[in-house]
């Protein structure tokens, strides 16, 4: 489909869902007025604003489905009823045809299908907007079968999404420039930020990086199992990952006829969700019910399978202490210090009035000092803050929206499990611990060892340093005194020079006073 005939679909279902309606509700114009009352004359659109706009979205296919998926965490920008809405998006297309992902494969590989292979399921078992999944068996992997799972890049996604964005940013553009509500929406960042997790996603490498970096973080916990990658037979377009074989989560009645503890479960998955952001900073952002799965191997029984490694996030020693004072000062009632870091982080403009900030901080989280503490969603304490900040213009990290939005998740994934769950127990340890290890000796230690090489570079070459330091505080100083010595001559003949003028001075009026005198006698 060529641009223009592309661009004339999109208006087309635009004015079929009546997106138009919205876009020109927010233009406080008389020409918008009439132009919103033309174009609504022979529709009749019943259905609620953010319902139409999903339809939109999965009308105009996968890309914009995705938009629709990344825009649904934005919920620190979007009303709640569009949210929500958009979170139901499900990114489910038909497969492509296995020839083609086998000549994909075969062409990345350089060599033979069944060379690699002992045998290939030419049925996908999964398939998305930019990626399918078949299972298949390596040939031999140190020495014997091994069972995998095959990522291959849908074809012909790098052009279509190309041609979608160029679109998408003519129209954030318009939205910018001609609607005051389109505006505060950030429709030119936001479509940015698409951008970058478009083109993350269709780099297949990276996301093996990324699991390979999570699989190694969580070695030693025992609560969670990550496939291993497989370097050998991996490339941008094609992605060889361990098999792993579990029960889908949301299956709580076959995993609990099976003997899983379910309560115990519910905890373990904060307990990994809190360990990746608070210990190591890197965490995976995308834990809904289809990417996580539970081993009822004996050997492995009752940990949890996490899958699909795409979106990942990360947090900066800044963004874990902002985290932990936040959740502190709000189980404190310490409205104060929260809006204080909302300004020392430099989120909120330095002119913003404490109080102002501090009251719109206890309106959002005074309702919920009404309920237990395991009823409290810290993922919508997170929310209910950066939708209160929004009016004091603050710039949210999109780090932490991942954040917010992977909390969310994990929240109401262990409350379906196990509805007595007390998030807070779980998470407050993470959270003392952490604030430990800021100011006691372990810190300390770690600094010295982050620093360390640097050190044994630099303590060998201390002599050699503190000499060229003094001999240069020498030459200096000398230099210093020779320059005195000069200045002290220079004034010194100024000074000469001043007193023998006055003398001279005197000398001739004592003389003219002489010769006055004789002539008078």
């Amino acid at each position: 489909m060529s641009r223009f005939a592309r661009a004339f679909f999109i208006l087309w279902v635009f004015w079929r869902r009546g997106l138009d309606q919205m876009l020109l509700a927010g233009l406080d114009h008389p020409v918008a007025r009439f132009m919103t009352g033309l174009l609504r004359m022979g529709r009749r659109l019943e259905a609620p604003r953010g319902q139409r706009l999903r339809q939109a979205l999965e009308d105009l296919g996968p890309i914009f489905v995705k938009l629709g998926q990344v825009l649904s965490t934005r919920r620190d920008l979007l009303p709640v009823d569009i949210a929500d809405e958009l979170a139901l998006l499900q990114d489910r297309v038909p497969p492509f045809s296995a020839d083609i992902a086998i000549a994909t494969i075969e062409r990345n590989l350089r060599r033979p299908l069944d060379q690699v292979f002992a045998s290939f399921e030419r049925e996908p078992v999964a398939s998305a907007s930019i990626a399918q999944v078949h299972f298949a068996v390596l040939k031999d992997w140190k020495g014997a079968p091994k069972e995998v799972a095959v990522k291959v890049l849908r074809p012909g996604m790098t052009e279509a999404i190309r041609k979608d964005l160029r679109l998408m940013r003519m129209m954030a553009n318009w939205l910018d420039a001609l609607s005051v509500d389109g505006r505060r929406l950030k429709p030119k960042e936001v479509v940015a930020e698409f951008d970058m997790y478009l083109h993350d996603e269709l780099d297949l490498v990276r996301e093996a990086a990324s699991a390979a970096q999570l699989r190694r973080n969580m070695e030693g916990l025992d609560l969670v199992l990550i496939p291993e990658m497989f370097w050998d037979f991996s490339s941008t377009e094609v992605l060889v990952m361990e098999r792993m074989h579990g029960v889908p989560i949301s299956q709580v009645d076959r995993l609990r006829s099976a003997g899983v503890d379910i309560p115990k479960l519910a905890r373990d998955g904060v307990t990994i969700f809190f360990t990746q952001v608070f210990r190591d900073g890197f965490f995976h952002a995308d834990m809904h019910p289809g990417n996580i799965q539970v081993s009822i191997d004996p050997a492995t029984f009752g940990r949890y399978i996490s899958l699909d490694f795409g979106i990942v996030g990360s947090l900066t020693e800044v963004d874990k202490e902002y985290l932990a004072q936040n959740f502190a000062a709000f189980f404190r009632r310490d409205y104060k210090r929260v809006a204080e870091l909302h300004i020392e982080s430099g989120w909120v403009p330095r002119t913003t009035k404490v109080n102002e900030l501090e009251g719109a901080v206890r309106a959002v989280c005074e309702p919920y000092f009404d309920r237990p503490l395991k009823e409290i969603s810290l993922g919508m304490v997170l929310l209910r803050l950066f939708q209160a900040s929004r009016r004091f213009n603050v710039e949210i990290q999109p780090q932490l929206v991942l954040l917010q939005k992977t909390l969310l998740n994990i929240e109401g994934l262990g409350r379906e499990l196990d509805p007595n769950l007390d998030l807070w127990a779980t998470a407050k340890p993470f959270l003392e611990n952490w604030m430990m290890e800021q100011v006691g000796p372990q810190k300390l230690m770690d600094q010295f060892k982050f620093h360390a090489p640097h050190y044994a570079k630099v303590i060998p070459e201390l002599p050699l340093l503190l000499h060229a330091y003094l001999q240069r505080t020498s030459l200096q100083e000398s230099s210093m005194h020779q320059e005195l010595l000069a200045e002290q001559r220079r004034t010194n003949r100024l000074l000469q020079t001043i007193l023998s003028v006055a003398l001279g001075f005197v000398a001739g009026l004592v003389v003219m006073q002489i010769v006055v005198r004789i002539r008078l006698f």
